[in-house]
This record gives C-alpha cells, sequence and structure tokens, in this order.
C-alpha cells in the first residue's frame, strides 16, 4: 500500500479502533454489591454462552475459611480468612458459642497471577456460630483496604503493602458482645466516613474518619445490630443513610448521624441480613422468618410509609419473601429474590403478588432445602447467579419466568456448617473475570468473550 493511502486508512480507521475499545468496560468491583453497591455488573464484552467445558481458569490460589466475598481493584485482589489453632476444639453443633483459637488474615493477591503480595494476620478467638471465618467484604478506596473481622477488628490498611493505617476493636472501644453469627455487616466508605454497624446503645451505627479511624457520630440504639450492610439512597431531596436492624428500617444524615426517620420491620432472631434495595420510590427489605416489607419513600422530604408487608411469620409458611442471605433484586416493578428453601421468586413490587417460582438455580434436585442460596448479579440484559452448590449461571429473569442460557460449575462447596456441603461467598467481577472463593481456595475465571 502507497506510504499516502496508508496513512489516510490508518487516520480513517484509528478512530473506530478506539471507539470500539471504549465501549468495552472494564470495571473494578472494589466493594459489597460492586462499584456502585447495586448488584449491577456493568462491564462489556461478557461471554454469552459457556463453552464446553466450563470458563477457563485463569487460576487458582490456597486460602482459608470465610463467607467474606474478595473485592478486586487497581490490579488487586483483597479478602480475609480464617487460620484455626491445630489444636482448637470444635464443636458439632455450628449452632455452639464456644471459644475457637486462631487468626483471621488479610490477604492481598495480584489480580494477573493470584500470587500473595502481603497478608496481614492478627489473633482473633471466634465466639459466634458458625465460625468458618470473617463475613465482611473489603472495602477498596484511595490507596486503602477497610476490613471487617468476625470478632469486630476493624482494619485499614495501606493497599500496596499492607501496613496498618489505624484499627478499632469494637468489643473493647465499645464494650458490645460479638452478635451470634459474628459481625457481618459490609462497611460503607461514604466521603471521608466509613459507616459501620456496631452495636450497644446509640452505637448500633458508628461513621469513622476513614484517613485517621476518629469517630465521626453515632446514631441508633437497638437490642443488637443485625448483620444488613448500610446503603446510601436518594430520596425526598436528601441523600440518606439506610440502617436495617432487627427491629426497624432507619434513615439517617450520613453527615451528621441524624435520624430522618424510622419505620418498624421486625427481624426476628436479629435476621436483619440482605440489603435493603430501592427502586423508584420504593425501599424493600426481606428477612427469613418475618418475610418483606416495602416502604414508599416520600418524594417531598425524607420520611416513608408502609405499602405493605407479609402477613406470615415463618420459614415454610410464606408470603411475599422470606430471605435468608441473599440481597434481592429489584427493576421494572418486579422483585427477584430467593425464598428460605432455596425457591427464586418473583413478585410485583407494589403489591408482593408472587408471579412465579422455580428451584432450578438453587437446589440440584429442584427441591425445596433450608437456606439454599445463590447470589444474583445483573448483567446487561442477563443475570449471572452463584448458588451454593459452586455453579455459575447465565439466566434471563423476567415476569416471564426461569431462562437458564448456560451453566458451569465453577468451585466445590466446602463449607459444612449447614450439614451439607454449600459455598455462601460472594464472588467479585472484575476485568471480564469471576473471582470466587470456598474455604480451600479462590479462583480467577476468565468470562469475556472470545
Amino acid at each position: 500500500m502507497h506510504s499516502t493511502w496508508r496513512s489516510l486508512f490508518i487516520l480513517a480507521v484509528l478512530p473506530l479502533l478506539l471507539v470500539s475499545s471504549a465501549s468495552l468496560r472494564a470495571d473494578d468491583w472494589p466493594q459489597w454489591l460492586g462499584p456502585q453497591r447495586d448488584g449491577v455488573w456493568r462491564e462489556t464484552g461478557i461471554v454469552q454462552k459457556f463453552p464446553v467445558g466450563g470458563p477457563p481458569v485463569r487460576w487458582r490460589t490456597a486460602i482459608g475459611g470465610g463467607y467474606s466475598g474478595p473485592a478486586v481493584a487497581d490490579g488487586r485482589v483483597y479478602l480475609t480468612d480464617r487460620q484455626v489453632d491445630k489444636e482448637a476444639n470444635h464443636s458439632a453443633d455450628p449452632m455452639d458459642r464456644g471459644v475457637i483459637h486462631g487468626t483471621e488474615r488479610i490477604l492481598c493477591l495480584d489480580q494477573a497471577t493470584g500470587n500473595i503480595l502481603w497478608k496481614h494476620e492478627y489473633e482473633a478467638a471466634y465466639t459466634m456460630s458458625y465460625s468458618a471465618g470473617p463475613r465482611a467484604t473489603p472495602v477498596v478506596s484511595g490507596g486503602k483496604v477497610y476490613t471487617l473481622g468476625a470478632e469486630g477488628n476493624l482494619f485499614c490498611l495501606e493497599a500496596k503493602k499492607g501496613e496498618v493505617v489505624w484499627s478499632h476493636d469494637f468489643k473493647k472501644d465499645y464494650g458490645v458482645r460479638t452478635p451470634l453469627w459474628g459481625f457481618s455487616a459490609n462497611p460503607l466508605l461514604d466521603g471521608d466516613r466509613l459507616i459501620c454497624l456496631v452495636g450497644g446503645t446509640n452505637t448500633i451505627v458508628v461513621a469513622f474518619n476513614k484517613d485517621t479511624g476518629k469517630e465521626m457520630w453515632h446514631a441508633l440504639t437497638a437490642r443488637e445490630p443485625g448483620y444488613s450492610p448500610p446503603v446510601i439512597i436518594k430520596a425526598g431531596g436528601k441523600r440518606q443513610l439506610i440502617i436495617w436492624d432487627p427491629v426497624a428500617v432507619n434513615s439517617l444524615n450520613p453527615e451528621t448521624g441524624e435520624v430522618y426517620w424510622s419505620q418498624p420491620a421486625e427481624a426476628k432472631m436479629g435476621l436483619s441480613i440482605a440489603t435493603p434495595r430501592k427502586m423508584g420510590d420504593l425501599l424493600f427489605v426481606t428477612s427469613f422468618y418475618n418475610g418483606s416489607v416495602m416502604l414508599r419513600l416520600d418524594t417531598g422530604k425524607p420520611a416513608a410509609t408502609p405499602l405493605w408487608q407479609s402477613k406470615k411469620i415463618s420459614e415454610k409458611n410464606t408470603d411475599a419473601l422470606h430471605s435468608i442471605i441473599s440481597t434481592p433484586f429489584l427493576e421494572n416493578g418486579y422483585i427477584y429474590g430467593v425464598c428460605s428453601y432455596g425457591q427464586l421468586r418473583c413478585l410485583k413490587a407494589d403489591t408482593g403478588e408472587r408471579v412465579w417460582e422455580t428451584f432450578k438455580a438453587t437446589t440440584p434436585d429442584d427441591k425445596e432445602m433450608r437456606w439454599a442460596n445463590a447470589f444474583i448479579v445483573k448483567n446487561g440484559n442477563r443475570f449471572f447467579i452463584c448458588n451454593e452448590k459452586g455453579d455459575l449461571i447465565i439466566a434471563k429473569l423476567s415476569p416471564k419466568g426461569y431462562e437458564e442460557i448456560s451453566r458451569a460449575h465453577l468451585l466445590e462447596p466446602t463449607n459444612t456448617d449447614t450439614g451439607r456441603d454449600v459455598v455462601w461467598s460472594h464472588p467479585a467481577f472484575a476485568g471480564r473475570c469471576v473471582f470466587a472463593r470456598n474455604d480451600k481456595e479462590i479462583i480467577c475465571v476468565r468470562l469475556a468473550e472470545k
């Protein structure tokens, strides 16, 4: 090709290549439920269907036990795990709260290779039920990583080298007891505030300065803090911090801790777990025994009123949605979520009326199973569903029903606290890969289109 024509060709084609590459989003997953804390994976160029034999595993790295999901940011993967003393005594009943000695670790891995770059380990004698390991997903931002251990050890570390910047011990600093199932609510970073559930009198929620660890404000009193992650919404002309403790859904000013409003939303056994979800002027919470509460948010001021709630307080005789672990997904006037015995359900958001349900995404024999679980993440017009058996499913969810497109087995279920083998750790989706862990390993699986 003549040099002049070659130059013209390059000038014509280069902008198209740049536009094409720019359209392929490449995002991190730096916290619970992703970059916007909403369970949406916005990367493009993702596989439409898994190849025969499943998607390729890029790497595997041995780790210890834990329910905490990984966070992925700036070419690194952060997660927490548990190392149990070899001589520690284990009860056959996972509900027992005897002291089990061991350590918790904060690990930093190379995103490309899975090699461990640094780790921070500290003593953590466990006193909670279901003692596999830490629960909360790390938060990564501004060159720092924030982690919360199951016994209330809060750390801020320098992200590149793992050096401790500041820390808190909730039990020592606030005189609180470890919740029955440990400190589990994923911390929320909002501006210069790291917002955590702590517990105690007027300290159910505490905001710490993200750089110094100094307390900025504290608020709320309840019988226990619960396990539901804090979340920020915009409604009534204000940014509102939503804290769902086992007694009520509360709205606070995230900058000061001032309470805007509270609405009763009882959660038996303290099981406020799922993240509150907003759609339009609706705010939804769901729990294992008490079921669902739907609130309508005032559009003119920070306020909320009940729209509907479950009438049945039961783990088996359920209406609406009685979730135990999985956070539901709301869109286009409908709710998609996993109920108490593994029923993936679709509900009408304005009434709670059931549209359909299926066990196909959660249980191997399409039969109900107590606490059967799957995590739901949206990508484009499809959902990626990770179930407790270690399967990753691509499916479409709509009022018409559940349409499974493809399925691959990623991990072996290794946690036996339920009396069966499960994976109860939320995955991360970043760099066109899924990062998933059980109690023995974390894997990186490529999900990019070829």
